[in-house]
């Protein structure tokens, strides 16, 4: 099958956008836009400096919604409604860029805690409003599996894959980084059939370090193998900078094709 690799690096949503212009001669087919910072798609210039960059270089595109201080499952009703607009606004200019936005499933908040089964319920239903308004727009909402931290969402695979089930519009995200954290690589590698896009990065399974491949605990000989073998389509190496992309990079090729 069919594998086209892409970079992303969340750590420099607030740095100069110059350095994006060397992933196509690391040999990069995308990039996948972090739209946060300098990045964020409903600022007219920083939307207008993301086309330039994609048509300048060839890049494709795919696009990370934002996420920080937001919550798809707050039971604070205010809260929950920005936090979907602020993901359907992200899809809205993302569609003028490419098909695929991978957004962050919500948490529970302390006073979510005293009703689980609402948090929940609150997350389903955001999920269902994006969905459609994505499908509307020509775009699939990618729900990301998250790292080790107890009160995130999907950080196992029953869990995001029973919440994204039947919804239009809504697909999974697989982030074998953040599946080592929880110590489910191989879990998750089962139902690599069943997603819709792929984040890969390293780390000692501990922390969200976002290391290059081959730096942490990652079997990549075996996910490589898994993924080659099941999965077709984009995969986003994510990393920090572009020393580690082209690491990453030489790795991909020894481990994914």
């Amino acid at each position: 099958m069919s594998l086209t690799p892409y970079f992303a690096s969340s750590s420099k949503v607030w740095e100069s956008r110059d350095w994006f212009y060397g992933l196509e001669d690391i040999g990069y087919t995308g990039w996948e836009i972090a739209a946060d910072g300098k990045y964020r798609l409903d600022n007219p210039e920083n939307f207008a400096a993301v086309r330039e960059i994609l048509e300048s270089t060839g890049l494709l595109a795919t696009v990370h919604a934002p996420f920080s201080d937001l919550n798809l499952a707050s039971v604070n009703y205010p809260i929950w409604r920005e936090s979907i607009r602020q993901t359907c606004c992200c899809i809205h200019h993302a569609a003028e860029l490419t098909d695929r936005v991978t957004i962050h499933p919500g948490f529970v908040s302390p006073v979510g805690k005293l009703v689980p089964e609402k948090v929940w319920e609150m997350q389903k239903t955001a999920l269902v409003e994006i969905g459609k308004y994505a499908e509307d727009h020509g775009v699939l909402a990618c729900v990301e599996n998250m790292i080790s931290i107890k009160d995130f969402l999907c950080r196992y695979p029953e869990e995001i894959l029973g919440l994204t089930e039947g919804i239009p519009g809504i697909g999974v995200t697989l982030d074998i980084g953040h599946a080592n954290t929880n110590g489910l690589v191989d879990a998750f590698l089962t139902h690599v059939r069943e997603v819709s896009h792929l984040h890969i990065h390293d780390n000692h399974g501990q922390s969200d370090e976002h290391l290059a491949l081959g730096d942490g605990t990652v079997r990549w000989e075996k996910v490589g193998r898994v993924v080659a073998r099941d999965y077709s389509g984009r995969v986003v190496i994510e990393g920090r900078k572009l020393e580690e992309a082209e690491r990453s990079l030489v790795a991909f090729r020894k481990w994914f094709v």
